[in-house]
């Protein structure tokens, strides 16, 4: 299953900014917990935009991977 946009994202409550986003305005990404299909994952810079629905499985690989630094940060 391939990442599907979710074109009124907005409506969805309960939205939370990643402990991965920076204070100083710069990248910011919001994270949905407990939807049915997926996680849900927005730019907080834009709230009324779309919205990226990602399969639970590459969301959790992709975290795995920010953990252990592939992507030149450490947890």
């Amino acid at each position: 299953m391939a990442e599907q946009p979710i074109l009124h994202a907005a409506s969805l409550k309960g939205w939370r900014k990643s402990s991965y986003s920076n204070d100083q305005g710069g990248s910011c990404l919001e994270v949905l917990d407990g939807h049915p299909a997926g996680v849900p994952v927005r730019d907080s810079k834009n709230p009324h935009g779309p919205a990226l629905l990602i399969p639970a499985p590459p969301w959790a690989a992709f975290l795995t991977a920010l953990k252990v630094g592939h992507f030149g940060q450490h947890a």
